[in-house]
């Protein structure tokens, strides 16, 4: 008899194809993606959502995306109120994907009645991909990073 072998990538069965359909859909309707919301702020006039940075003041000051609002994850029970319509969806960023910042954050827009979706890949991909970013001194956009950014200009085709 032969033993079969059961790698790690299968130790618990894989789900279903409805429950991973399911799984799924529910994601996408909890995040966005870096190239997403460029190309949403990048089409100018207004893409139905803001963009709100939660990171520190220290953090927000060594790049931001241009038009985001900022609002430390901290703060946001406190300030959102006075900062931004309930009724525009917001779309949380913090540094990375090493980062739960926005996470917790859009915790807190949803407790407070908010439409929120959190960008993957924060403010690092936004910039390894090569989208312009602001600092005190003006607007500054670096080369893209060949292990993050699509080949052709912002489209992985996905």
């Amino acid at each position: 008899m032969t033993a079969i072998t059961v790698h790690s990538v299968l130790r618990v069965a894989p789900a279903t194809p409805a429950e991973a359909a399911a799984h799924f859909r529910a994601a996408l309707a909890f995040h966005t993606d870096v190239s997403d919301v460029a190309t949403a702020l990048a089409a100018g006039g207004d893409p139905g959502f803001v963009v709100v940075d939660s990171r520190s003041t220290e953090a927000w000051d060594q790049g931001h995306i241009p038009g985001a609002v900022h609002l430390p994850t901290a703060l946001v029970r406190e300030q959102a109120a006075q900062l931004l319509d309930r009724s525009v969806p917001v779309v949380t960023y913090c540094w990375g994907p090493g980062c739960n910042g926005a996470a917790r954050a859009a915790l807190a827009f949803a407790e407070l009645g908010y439409s929120v979706k959190e960008m993957l890949g924060g403010f690092e991909y936004w910039v390894r991909e090569g989208f312009e970013f602001e600092t005190w001194q003006g607007r500054e956009r670096r080369a893209p990073d060949p292990l993050t950014a699509p080949a052709d200009a912002g489209d992985c085709g996905c």
